[in-house]
């Protein structure tokens, strides 16, 4: 008990003090560029209608201890508000509070707790929302009573209402707004989200020849329990015709509850980048590259994987990286196959290659660099051959990337440059072979989130996206043993231009030769050294 009574006093008497702190990053997006978001989303939505953002839940880690915060990017990128427990509703015209004031846009907050930031850190509070630029801010807890009919609305604009039940389930958090806004919505209980991006999703798709494929991939997520509501899939699944498929689609699209129209305006917001976006993704794509170079410098036959993470990380912390823009990937060998390897466990890596697909976070904006190394300094004859491949293919998609080429463009001319290539050395007997060695496709939007929202038809003017070609030959193959356990992936971020593009990671090298000449490199690693471990080393 006594502890209990310090423990608060000591809270009472020094919460003060955690408010202020010097020495912070100035160069985070501007109030200016949030607003700016909110009436180009604006302009988007039609008449009577309102949006709704809701902050992700907070994710337990382990037993009390939670993994650190992450926002959803849609939320920041439209209020540069970074914490949990918050809504924020934007309308397509003005409404009116209290009868005097006008508004058309509130931001739900989370309460200022002093004794709880003592804990967990600082709160922006309803003052402090205030600063990045909205008028109208309320705690949490006041959503519940706040004076709003939606039930007037036209379109209802939300994206998949988060999973809250991990939430604690106190008053303002996130679980309470959920649930207050299904009953000022009044939505179903059976509106499931996902079947219905999948119906949409199929729409696009549908051709007049693909319909088979179509509902082979509807009925694959059905019997996987995907979706909430079967029974919408399934009418679409039986339905005895194309014109009754379209009336199943029409009357989705004219739902008062929305989440298509929801995806379809953060596709158009967020694929192009301002020039304030820009400054962030330059900085991002640059501490990466910078990263990926000096492991080239460090690599050692007798690091493991983890290390070769950890150097990758000291670099980004000393640029100012907030977080990973994924989870990193490390893989030696015959790892490097394994598209998403995530382990980075091998204890020696040896003498083969190193695959590195490794992007730093800055202020919530993510770069995707990979690199292949060959880790004793010299590629071999066989990986040699693999890596020009790949590189050759990278610049053949390269010379495509410009305003109005296309995604298609470049994936069929990544493909056939190398179906063609891998025939060419015996790898394969035919060109249709080409997936069982480049099983992914070439190019990605990058941004908020790695795999950026975008459209994927035609390039426009201040796009970043991917070029990564890869060719990955699995131990077991079945190919000349020669082949196995090589894996090579290059993967550059790129701003495209009108009549051309900027290639933002140039710092790391990419040509064979430049990569074994950064390799021979001295490193600022070199002469780092730690105490020996006193405690046993089994395993590793």
């Amino acid at each position: 008990m006594r502890k209990l009574l310090l423990l608060f006093l000591c809270n009472s008497l020094f919460a003060g003090d955690i408010y202020s702190q010097e020495d912070l990053p100035t160069d985070f997006l501007s109030p200016a560029f949030h607003t700016g978001r909110r009436d180009s989303l604006r302009k988007m939505m039609p008449a009577n209608s309102v949006m709704a953002v809701f902050a992700y839940p907070v994710r337990t880690f382990s037993n009390d201890v939670d993994y650190t915060y992450h926002p959803n990017p849609d939320l920041y990128y439209f209020t540069g508000y970074k914490e949990p427990n918050a809504l924020l509703l934007i309308f397509k015209e003005p409404q009116k509070y209290k009868d005097s004031m006008e508004y058309n846009e509130v931001l739900f907050v989370q309460k200022r707790d002093p004794q709880q930031e003592q804990w967990t850190g600082r709160r922006l509070g309803v003052d402090g929302a205030k600063k990045l630029g909205f008028t109208l801010v309320f705690n949490g807890e006041e959503f519940s009573k706040f004076p709003l009919d939606l039930s007037g609305m036209k379109k209802i604009i939300f994206d998949e209402l988060p999973d809250t039940a991990s939430s604690d389930k106190k008053p303002g958090d996130l679980s309470q707004m959920v649930s207050s806004f299904r009953n000022m919505i009044n939505l179903p209980a059976d509106f499931d989200v996902s079947s219905r991006r999948d119906l949409m999703f199929a729409k696009e798709r549908d051709n007049g020849t693909n319909n088979a494929r179509i509902q082979t991939y509807l009925k694959r997520n059905l019997a996987s329990g995907a979706y909430k509501n079967p029974a919408l899939i399934n009418s679409y699944l039986q339905a005895k015709d194309s014109s009754e498929r379209k009336m199943i689609l029409a009357k989705l699209e004219d739902e008062k509850w929305n989440n298509l129209l929801y995806e379809s305006f953060m596709e158009s917001l967020r694929e192009v980048k301002t020039s304030e976006e820009m400054l962030l993704l330059r900085k991002a794509v640059e501490i990466s590259a910078i990263g990926h170079a000096e492991v080239m410098k460090a690599i050692r036959p007798d690091m493991s994987e983890r290390e070769i993470e950890g150097i990758h990380d000291y670099v980004q912390k000393k640029y100012g990286a907030e977080h990973w823009g994924y989870p990193p990937i490390v893989g030696a060998g015959n790892n490097g196959c394994v598209l998403h390897y995530e382990e980075n466990e091998k204890t020696v890596i040896g003498q083969k290659m190193l695959l590195m697909d490794v992007g730093a976070e800055y202020h919530g904006y993510s770069a995707d660099v990979t690199r292949t190394v060959p880790i004793n300094g010299k590629f071999t004859a066989e990986q040699k051959i693999i890596y020009n491949l790949v590189y050759n293919a990278q610049e053949e998609a390269f010379k495509i990337c410009k305003e109005g080429s296309s995604f298609a463009e470049i994936e069929t001319k990544v493909r056939e440059f190398l179906a063609n290539g891998l025939v060419k050395i015996g790898l394969i007997k035919t060109v249709a072979e080409v997936g069982k060695y480049y099983p992914h496709g070439c190019s990605h939007h990058i941004g908020l989130d790695v795999h950026d929202k975008g459209s994927y038809g035609k390039l426009k003017r201040n796009m970043v996206i991917t070029i990564e070609p890869g060719i990955y030959i699995p131990e077991g193959s079945d190919c000349d043993k020669k082949w196995w356990g090589v894996a090579v992936r290059i993967e550059d971020d790129l701003l495209i231009n009108e009549k051309n593009y900027e290639l933002l990671s140039v710092y790391a090298p990419r040509k064979a030769e430049e990569v074994e000449k950064m390799v021979a490199e001295k490193s600022p690693f070199d002469d780092f050294k730690l105490p020996a471990l006193k405690s046993a080393k089994k395993g590793f």
